[in-house]
């Protein structure tokens, strides 16, 4: 396979029946009738990552160069991601927040700060993810954070949740949150995008993954229905009506839920009453959600659109016939 270092894309822009031909760094070239993106918010410059003007390489060739939306946005926010043995997690948290035989994911919202830990592994390792607001704007996709600042942080809040991020290590890699602003589109004529590389998410509501599973399911329904380029087309169009409006209402239902756990939200603080009452819900939508159903309406707006088009063409036809007459 060739070394996908760089990707041109040629064709595809004319007669519906020319393809796409994808021109490697090795110069090696693949001609195809449809391309599917998901190579992720950082795109083709996924290593280079101090540099923080990166983008999907397939996003680029659907919105263009100029677009506000092509390269994702920081949040102000970076975090860090620990594993800890299952019983040292216990030993700092108590038996009642690390039970495998309970196993629950819990979330401390702080004054500009956040913590959440939860059991991996089949009860091997407890996962611990901090978050804080960074100081300056930052200029790369990662950082590192001393353990004094992490000490700092969380000073003040119940011993045993400061005990259980005490660290040996004087440095911890911490990460940027990044977010995607909503896309005008997810589709260009043969060339598309889905998951990361279309609606790339902050973490807070834990769908990124997710998000990118239901697009596979449409796409890959509607293209299994389609015959030849032509309807492969509409599949494609039919795909982005669907997916565009569900995914980006997660994007900002993401980042608004990012606030509150932060204790920064306008309605809730530090408000215990009011953040239960105002974060739990927050994922209603998302997974009171039916996929069955969610596929068949996009198919059944799929059959229209062809249909239509078949009428079309039909009418053109006779239409034609009877001038020739």
């Amino acid at each position: 396979m060739a070394k996908t270092v760089r990707v041109a894309i040629s064709g595809g822009e004319g007669a519906d029946d020319e393809p796409l031909a994808l021109h490697f760094i090795d110069g090696r070239t693949h001609e195809c009738d449809v391309l599917i993106g998901a190579d992720g918010i950082h795109g083709r410059q996924f290593r280079q990552f101090w540099s923080t003007q990166v983008h999907s390489t397939v996003r680029k060739f659907i919105l263009g160069e100029d677009d506000p939306a092509l390269s994702p946005r920081d949040t102000g926010l970076w975090a860090v991601v620990a594993l800890e043995p299952y019983a040292v997690a216990q030993a700092s948290l108590g038996e009642g927040l690390v039970n495998i035989e309970d196993a629950r994911e819990y979330s401390w919202v702080g004054d500009g700060a956040y913590l959440m830990h939860n059991v991996l592994s089949q009860g091997e390792l407890v996962q611990f993810i901090i978050s804080s607001e960074a100081k300056s704007m930052p200029d790369s996709w990662y950082r590192t954070v001393s353990a004094e600042h992490i000490r700092k942080l969380y000073e003040n809040w119940p011993p045993h949740l400061s005990k259980a991020l005490l660290c040996d290590q004087p440095q911890q890699p911490a990460m940027y949150l990044w977010v995607h602003l909503p896309a005008r589109t997810y589709v260009s004529g043969p060339k598309c995008v889905i998951g990361d590389a279309a609606h790339a998410t902050t973490p807070w509501q834990g769908s990124r993954a997710g998000m990118s599973i239901e697009d596979s399911l449409v796409i890959s329904t509607l293209l299994g229905r389609s015959k030849n380029r032509e309807e492969a087309l509409v599949a494609l169009k039919t795909y982005d009506e669907a997916r565009r409006p569900r995914t980006q209402r997660i994007i900002q239902s993401s980042r608004a839920t990012g606030v509150i756990e932060m204790g920064r939200g306008d309605e809730t603080g530090l408000n215990l009453d009011r953040l239960r009452q105002k974060l739990l819900p927050r994922w209603d939508f998302i997974i009171d959600f039916d996929n069955e159903k969610h596929v068949a309406e996009a198919v059944e707006v799929m059959k229209r659109r062809l249909s239509t088009s078949k009428n079309i063409l039909k009418s053109q036809h006779l239409n034609g016939y009877v001038r020739d007459i």
